[in-house]
């Protein structure tokens, strides 16, 4: 495959090589020969990637650049920018995906301009029928001069595919582009899109007026003769949806550019379903030129009301008994500015139900999101009704994430009877049908936890008294398991090695996390805590790395000092991100031995390195004794008794915060008596 001058930094390099960032600013230092930067910053310097393969072939450090890698570096390296270069490969691999021989006769012309002005040609052949005429669509069809720089990545894509496939090399090189960009995308999470899907129902024509990267029509998409209509301020996000729809289904895909609100591109579309992540807290959503606009028929939103805004947007694009799903701030549920537009939405019966998402469900992931379902109003008689959920109480004691099977059943369990009789059986504390006329007072709030009957503190004073014999068993076990003193002894000086030379001799193996997707995700989090895999992962076209029992894992970023043994229940969960597998041979180390050493304050210390504001581990740095087997046994007994103590602490703190708060809730409500 053809290099083009593409650009690599040290975190490329590290990559490349399989090792850490120190190591490359090493070889910087102690290499005369090393390639001088060609471009980046005194800071941040950038080497051309074909001079990086020779010092690394020359230096036994690199057989050869992994394909992947390379077609990455070229996404990156792009001279138009990685978004350009992903569109150009979208396309590319759109026409292997559709006409696999043409492209086998295009890839054999060895000569790359004309090979671009033969391509540009066969794309506009695939392109048109998929996307709309020339002029309309939102990936035209790219003229050679703009197609010729990026013939060396498309041959390289194509090559990828043979082994990937056409759709997931495009999801794992847009996955790679998100994940190195996260501060300039909105990700609406894939178990929320498909709960968001699953509410609104299998649709023949679903509009997305907000799409971004396409989460919600990639999740809708589930009938071959579906319409998908997908529309984004950024161009170049809608011409990456468009990509990826047409990647994944035969459906008819038709994306554009442009503020929905402001340019709304299908302004005659009536579609069955509309789902919307759209943007929170716009000010400058066009509130001034938008006063006399015919979609606000529930009420002209405030200037302070953009989610409202969106609302009736998405109302205005359904046909009669059509369904939407919005994802909103909660603000938006019980703001003074917007209770009038409530209060209408209520009186037609235009909304539905008000789900309460738990802490963490979708960005912002610091606030508990809401759900509303919204239904166009036909002829049939207005229903009297409102479904509120509040699914933020699932989230299990402990828990840094919840379980999205768990909130998924609980909402579709309550909306599927009331979508067909109107009402629900009533669960206190997390879903209830109301009628709307008790809704319809001077705040309108429809916040779904103002309005739940709350569950019985604690269970009742039944299960409270579980509880406290619960945390008495477990304050015995950690009276039971608190470490002996131990006797005074001199201090060791053990002959030393590292996690990189145990490594490089085979002694266990260094993997990283963060490929996907995976039903069970370990977090950095649940490591730091000791919970249960509680994490999600992006589509990233790459294996997860699944854990094993007697693993070791390492959280690399927030100081180090923690190392978690793999027990049988959290094995075969996926390694999420900022976490580092050791895997030791059972033969040459004790797993115990190993996360006991590591959790070493002074070793910690050491291995870490700091950026800005973060800590970060390298963990090929952190060492361990070089201790026959007997004895590191010996020690990693005690290590496990250590944890084991650590476990029922954090048990026993957990077991005793939900009696004091369930004694509380039992005292002020009434089900638990003072005496």
């Amino acid at each position: 495959m053809q290099g083009n001058g593409t650009e690599v930094t040290a975190a490329d390099i590290a990559r490349l090589a399989g090792v850490g960032r120190a190591a490359v600013s090493n070889w910087r230092r102690r290499h005369a020969d090393f390639p001088k930067p060609v471009g980046g910053t005194e800071t941040s310097p950038a080497f051309a990637l074909s001079e990086v393969e020779e010092w690394l072939r020359d230096q036994g450090k690199l057989a050869e650049v992994p394909l992947k890698e390379r077609v990455w570096q070229q996404v990156t390296g792009h001279p138009e920018g990685p978004v350009t270069a992903l569109v150009h490969t979208g396309c590319a691999l759109l026409l292997l995906h559709e006409r696999p021989l043409t492209w086998l006769e295009l890839s054999a012309v060895p000569d790359d301009g004309e090979l671009a002005g033969i391509l540009s040609g066969a794309l506009g052949e695939v392109l048109t029928p998929r996307f709309g005429p020339p002029g309309g669509p939102a990936v035209p069809r790219p003229r050679p001069a703009e197609i010729l720089p990026s013939v060396p990545l498309l041959r390289g894509a194509t090559e990828l595919a043979a082994d990937l496939g056409a759709r997931q090399t495009f999801e794992f090189l847009l996955a790679r582009h998100l994940d190195a960009n996260p501060r300039q995308y909105t990700l609406t999470p894939g178990e929320l899109a498909e709960l968001m899907a699953e509410l609104a129902g299998p649709a023949r024509s679903v509009l997305d007026p907000a799409c971004g990267t396409g989460a919600l029509l990639r999740a809708a998409a589930t009938r071959p003769d579906q319409e998908l209509y997908g529309q984004d301020s950024s161009g170049e996000l809608a011409a990456l949806t468009a990509l990826r729809l047409a990647l994944r289904t035969g459906s008819t895909v038709r994306t554009a550019p442009g503020d929905s609100l402001r340019a709304d591109a299908y302004e005659h579309l009536r579609a069955e379903a509309v789902l919307c992540h759209p943007p929170f807290n716009e000010r400058n959503w066009g509130h001034d030129e938008l006063a006399y606009d015919p979609r606000w028929e529930y009420g002209f939103p405030a200037r302070t009301e953009s989610e409202l805004a969106w609302v009736q947007h998405a109302l205005a694009r359904l046909e009669d008994g059509g369904t939407a799903v919005l994802l909103m701030p909660p603000a938006a549920a019980s703001r003074r500015s917007g209770r009038r537009i409530r209060a209408d939405l209520l009186r037609r019966g235009a909304l539905r139900a008000v789900i309460a998402l738990p802490v963490g469900a979708a960005p912002p992931y610091n606030i508990p999101l809401h759900l509303w379902v919204l239904r166009r109003p036909g002829k049939a008689s207005v229903p009297p009704q409102l479904l509120l959920v509040d699914a933020g109480r699932l989230v299990p004691e402990g828990r840094s994430g919840f379980d999205w099977a768990a909130v998924r059943t609980a909402v579709i369990d309550a909306w599927r009877p009331f979508d067909r009789t109107g009402q629900t059986a009533e669960r206190p504390g997390l879903s209830r049908s109301l009628p709307v006329i008790d809704l319809l007072d001077d705040d309108v709030d429809l916040a779904p936890a103002r309005h739940l009957p709350p569950p019985a503190a604690g269970g009742g004073a039944a299960e409270l008294t579980a509880v406290r014999e619960h945390l008495g068993e477990t304050l015995r076990l950690a009276a039971d398991l608190t470490p002996p003193l131990a006797e005074e002894a001199r201090p060791a000086r053990w002959p030393l090695t590292t996690v990189g030379e145990l490594a490089r001799g085979g002694a266990l193996v260094l993997r990283t996390g963060g490929n996907g997707p995976h039903a069970r995700v370990l977090t950095d989090h649940d490591v730091l805590a000791g919970t249960a895999p509680s994490g999600t992962l992006p589509e990233t076209g790459e294996p997860a790395v699944l854990v094993e029992a007697g693993d070791v894992v390492v959280p690399v970023l927030g100081g180090g000092g923690i190392a978690r043994v793999i027990d049988e229940e959290t094995a075969g969960a996926a390694l999420g991100r900022n976490l580092t597998l050791l895997r030791p041979d059972a033969a040459a180390l004790d797993a115990w031995f190993v996360a006991g050493f590591l959790r070493s304050t002074a070793n910690s210390r050491q291995a870490s390195s700091y950026a800005s504001t973060a800590t970060r581990l390298d963990v090929r740095r952190l060492q361990l004794p070089r201790l026959p087997l007997d004895q590191q046994r010996r020690y990693g007994e005690r290590f496990r008794a250590l944890a084991a103590f650590e476990d029922a602490l954090r048990r026993a703190g957990r077991l005793g915060e939900r009696l004091v708060r369930g004694m509380y809730d039992g005292l002020t409500d009434g089900t638990v008596a003072p005496d």
